[in-house]
């Protein structure tokens, strides 16, 4: 199982959001790029970007702090937040990562989806933040009357290599991931998943891997490492 140490990013800083609320945003003093260094430093292999403020604008904002990670550190990127286009997934492969995570962009638009799919072989994950069984959109700003199951069904013979599943009512609350209803979802697709929102523990991470479920991917984790309930150096033992 793959542990995905999240870095957001918004006006050039570190930041954790509460249930996707721009309102309830925290600030941290490391930078992105010593996060990352953190991270690499520690022995993960893997890292989860999302540009916040390129879900906010619709486009890629944070591209050359990404690029700074990337000469700095070998880790493998996924990043999501305002892919829209062709062109903004060819710019991100062109710069290194690994995954793209398109989020709003696949939801409203399938047909892309489909297109990124068959230029970028493996490339493509797809984020669904589900709020109440349903997907919101663009920054989570947006509710959507789409279930996750329902979209999860209409994508499964595209190409998509990954779908990371955020309970957005979990997400930065520490309160434990929705292990019940993303382990019910990973048991009605072959899309590999991945568990996002809500670990609070070292326990949770164990919970995961304990389930010894082969559809579930990997696990993000975020605002627990910033604010110290986890350590980076007990989390690494676990890759």
């Amino acid at each position: 199982m793959i542990i995905f140490p999240a870095i957001d990013i918004k006006d050039g800083k570190c930041v954790r959001l509460i249930k996707g609320d721009f309102d309830q945003m925290t600030s941290y003093d490391n930078s992105p790029i010593d996060q990352a260094k953190k991270y690499f430093q520690n022995g993960f292999n893997n890292i989860h970007i999302v540009d916040l403020d390129g879900a906010l604008q619709g486009k890629p904002v944070n591209s050359k702090i990404v690029k700074e990670i990337i000469k700095n550190v070998k880790l493998k990127i996924q990043i999501g937040g305002g892919i829209r286009t062709i062109d903004d997934i060819g710019a991100w492969i062109e710069t290194g990562v690994d995954k793209i995570v398109m989020g709003t962009a696949a939801v409203e638009n399938t047909e892309l989806l489909k297109v990124a799919c068959n230029k970028f072989k493996n490339k493509i994950a797809v984020a669904l933040d589900v709020k109440d069984g349903f997907i919101a959109l663009s920054g989570w700003k947006k509710t959507t009357n789409i279930s996750a199951m329902d979209f999860i069904k209409k994508i499964k013979n595209l190409g998509v290599s990954r779908i990371i599943y955020t309970d957005v009512n979990k997400d930065g609350t520490k309160e434990g991931p929705n292990l019940k209803n993303t382990v019910a979802i990973s048991n009605k697709t072959n899309i590999p998943l991945v568990i996002s929102g809500g670990v609070s523990s070292i326990e949770d991470i164990k919970k995961i891997k304990s389930l010894n479920n082969s559809n579930i991917e990997g696990v993000i984790v975020g605002k627990s490492i910033y604010d110290g309930d986890i350590k980076i150096s007990d989390l690494a033992e676990l890759i």
